[in-house]
């Protein structure tokens, strides 16, 4: 059985709190051990003494993932896919976001290529707080031409970013992998009639491998079982992607048999899924965006529902914006809001003159005041209050948001009113009006109340500040 609860894997350690983790306590480290920020090698009694070795074995199994979590790619931009423990996020969260590789194809004009290549290596989205990045290169042997692979792996190989290389010839692969023998790649794929020679190079190189087979779920579930017996350990699953009709219908129904299998404890088929949306491209659609369009649409759903990797084509930011910022999200973890560092931020180049404001740590209010003041030419300084990632209005009405930790924060910031500005005044949200009386008696200073909206606060500001 699989443990889902710091108290049970709190029985396999060795309860002494003797801090050499890091943590206080067992009972904490244990708390991280079920939350993946730790791993039971951060233990050193459960790792040096031999009277632990039993329980260490248990608890790495019962702490191991119903989906094998599979690692593609080299050093720091190496991408880890599946890793999942539940069919449904709210039960506890998923891990491994999906990944999103971008096609080139081994004929193009070495120039186009690159370009292509760089354009992948480069997007950078900023969403609440962090960049939101492509993960990958696909590289498809169209030319069937050993040689031709090879070089195009070279050159996408110059990037660092992990890479997929797209081939039934096992000879395309093999030549890819000469080229690119450290950068551990994912190899597309082995199917009926290559599994045999796509195997023993998934072994020879001890790289990862797709095992294919397109509405066939016995089938693949015989080529993993299959791959798994002679060895090979880091699988990924491909049961077709169908574009349109009933194809793309049967293609959501395998993926919901395959992951509902593979939680519910059937090993021989416990591995990620790749989907590949970029059969879009092969629907017969003439027009570009609309095949952007459906592609990005292909995404969606199998980002919902359960795709680990995917291999995409349209570059366009239509395409890509929706495509990473629903990974972002489906894949933020429900239990804990995301948040920004409590601190004293400065917005645009604020002097002693400047406004103080404050608001709550939840990073979507964070960034949208922020984001708000600075479009608007505002300088000033501006303080996220801890409150557990919780929102405004909620952080006031629950006891997040008082003036205690307010004036708490103040203090932890270093940031004196009575020294630091020269007007002694801060402005509160307007949805923390009713702080605003405890705000001046624990703070000693003006307290004005802002707009309900910091859409409204360049408006606001025109009428009222400075300060009278």
């Amino acid at each position: 059985m699989k443990i889902n609860s710091p108290l049970e894997a709190y029985k396999y350690l060795p309860q002494t709190n003797c801090g050499e983790c890091g943590e206080a306590t067992c009972m904490a480290f244990a708390s991280k051990l079920i939350d993946r920020s730790g791993k039971t090698s951060d233990c050193p009694p459960l790792i040096k003494e031999k009277k632990f070795a039993k329980k260490l074995a248990e608890l790495d199994r019962l702490l191991a993932p119903e989906i094998r979590q599979v690692t593609i790619g080299a050093g720091d931009k190496a991408v880890n896919i599946g890793g999942d423990d539940v069919l449904y996020r709210h039960k506890l969260t998923f891990f491994n976001k999906t990944k999103m590789f971008f096609d080139v194809a081994d004929n193009m004009d070495e120039a186009a290529l690159v370009e292509r290549v760089k354009s992948i290596a480069n997007y950078k989205k900023f969403y609440v707080g962090r960049n939101l990045l492509l993960d990958g290169v696909a590289i498809r042997a169209v030319s069937n031409d050993p040689a031709k692979f090879a070089a195009a792996v070279k050159k996408v190989a110059e990037v660092g970013l992990p890479m997929i290389f797209c081939s039934f010839n096992p000879a395309v692969l093999k030549a890819g992998l000469e080229a690119a023998k450290d950068k551990n790649p994912l190899l597309y794929a082995a199917n009926k009639d290559n599994w045999k020679e796509v195997g023993e190079l998934a072994l020879e190189y001890n790289v990862p491998v797709v095992v294919s087979a397109f509405n066939d779920l016995d089938g693949l579930k015989t080529l993993a079982k299959t791959f798994a017996e002679a060895g090979i350990k880091d699988i990924v699953l491909d049961p077709g992607t169908y574009p349109s009709g009933k194809g793309l219908k049967d293609t959501f129904t395998n993926f919901l048999k395959i992951r509902r299998a593979g939680i519910m404890g059937d090993t021989e088929i416990a591995y990620p899924i790749m989907a590949l949306p970029f059969t879009a491209w092969m629907a017969g659609i003439s027009d570009p965006v609309s095949a952007s369009y459906w592609e990005t649409v292909m995404a969606s759903v199998f980002t919902i529902r359960y795709g680990d990797i995917m291999i995409l084509h349209s570059m366009e930011p239509y395409a890509t914006m929706p495509e990473v910022h629903l990974a972002e999200t489906i894949y933020t973890d429900p239990r804990s809001p995301v948040a920004v560092d409590s601190k004293m931020y400065k917005v645009g180049n604020p002097t002693a003159d400047s406004p103080v404001l404050f608001t709550t740590n939840f990073a979507l209010t964070y960034y949208t005041v922020e984001s708000d003041l600075s479009s608007n030419g505002i300088d000033c300084w501006l303080l996220a209050v801890n409150t557990d990632g919780i929102g405004v209005e909620a952080a006031v009405a629950g006891g997040q948001l008082t003036a205690d930790k307010v004036k708490d924060a103040f203090d932890k910031a270093g940031f004196d009113l009575k020294t630091a500005v020269n007007h002694n005044t801060v402005i509160t949200p307007g949805l923390a009006a009713r702080l605003q009386g405890d705000l001046e008696d624990k703070l000693g200073a003006n307290v004005k109340v802002g707009p309900m909206d910091s859409g409204r606060l360049p408006g606001w500001m025109e009428k009222n500040w400075p300060p009278k």
